[in-house]
């Protein structure tokens, strides 16, 4: 049975387009979409995909979080997330402030474990545990590497603050991760270290991505790939210049140029042959596994979904794949398989995500959106799907 809850993607993406004075028709001759699209998207009769999202958040000159609701604060509450986003944001503000001497830290080598082990509590998707430990570590490596300044402090510093851009993102907080990953670009600029530099090129290039801006995400990767460029060619550098032509891969996809991702496809895997499951470099996942999903997730972006159901189906993630990236895997599938009408096989996937990472499940518009699309085709309401709608809030 279709949701009687009106507050979704679309009942926001209608109130926006009023308030930009634009009639269904004309949003809908300026995106890449039918008019019959939008009117489903509106009246929730069919999910807003992500790419969807983004391309009327770009016509109409709005955060695609205004569409999307994001974050969503009531389950943020219910799970005791949402009072542990101000400590990271107060601790993000340090930075400038010099070492504060009434400050009791630990030695460099514990609070470099610490970066590192916030780094995995994030890909194990143990996002309370994460947000929990990362203002301490932030605020005792900030005083620490303005005390004694070391490329190993000034790297462990970026670190957190990359950690504190996943949380964000993960739990809706956008403008929270842009500022932290200005204060990841502070930190790899004192540890003069490009690997760092260029991870960040990413994740900024990811940032518009999500806000359907694809010719600046292209150039973050040209940026990125120009960053490794200067630096000598190690194990290190290779993976994340194969990370750069994944993440070129998905924005190729959305935008819809196929020989392009095509070619970083091929140039990542040629790099993944060459350094294989590299999960222990900058925790990027980047490998043959990685190369595979993110194959799949540009035929998911391009609407390939038979492809993609194809492809989704040959991969078996390595042990060694983050949990993270296992979800997204799933997330991704399930709308392959509602895509195509395979409802009981969607509902499936989306059930072994919420198993295997549910904190990111539940946060992650598109596992949101698949769920509501699967509500909507099904006449009678299995106990599995009501149990997972009523899960995220609808």
């Amino acid at each position: 049975m279709p949701s009687s809850d009106d507050d979704h993607t679309g009942t926001r993406i209608k109130e926006q387009r009023r308030l930009a004075r634009l009639s269904q028709r004309e949003l809908a001759e300026r995106l890449p979409y039918s008019y019959s699209w939008l009117t489903q998207v509106e009246c929730g009769a069919r999910p807003a995909s992500a790419d969807f999202t983004a391309a009327v958040a770009r016509v109409l000159r709005v955060d695609v979080t205004a569409l999307t609701g994001q974050p969503y604060m009531t389950q943020l509450h219910q799970d005791r997330l949402a009072d542990l986003v101000r400590p990271i944001r107060e601790s993000l503000d340090l930075y400038d402030l010099g070492p504060d001497p009434a400050l009791t830290v630990r030695t460099t080598d514990q609070l470099v474990t610490a970066a590192d082990e916030l780094c995995a509590q994030v890909r194990a998707t143990r996002l309370h545990a994460a947000a929990t430990s990362l203002p301490d570590v932030v605020t005792e490596l900030t005083t620490l590497a303005w005390q004694t300044p070391t490329t190993a402090l000034w790297q462990a510093l970026a670190s957190t603050y990359r950690t504190a851009h996943d949380i964000s993102v993960k739990l809706g907080y956008y403008d929270l991760s842009a500022v932290a990953l200005d204060r990841m670009d502070w930190a790899a600029q004192r540890a003069s270290d490009p690997c760092l530099a260029a991870v960040r090129q990413y994740m900024r290039a990811l940032v518009y991505f999500r806000e359907g801006e694809y010719s600046i995400g292209r150039r973050l990767i040209g940026s990125g790939h120009g960053i490794l460029g200067q630096a000598e060619t190690t194990r290190e550098t290779l993976a994340v210049a194969g990370q750069l032509h994944l993440g070129a891969s998905v924005i190729a996809a959305r935008a819809g140029v196929d020989t392009v991702v095509d070619t970083h496809i091929e140039e990542a895997t040629a790099l993944a042959g060459r350094v294989g499951e590299a999960t222990d470099v900058h925790w990027l996942s980047f490998g043959p596994t990685n190369v595979a999903m993110h194959k799949m997730s540009a035929a998911v972006e391009m609407r390939q979904y038979d492809a993609a159901l194809k492809q989704a189906k040959r991969i078996k993630p390595a042990a060694s794949t983050a949990t993270s990236r296992r979800a997204h895997f799933l997330i991704d599938r399930a709308r392959s398989e509602m895509e195509l009408g395979k409802a009981d096989a969607a509902l499936k996937s989306l059930v072994a995500a919420r198993r295997a990472a549910p904190e990111q499940t539940r946060y992650h518009p598109g596992a949101r959106e698949t769920i509501r699309g699967l509500v909507h085709l099904s006449r009678r309401t299995p106990e599995t799907l009501g149990s997972m709608a009523n899960w995220i809030g609808m």
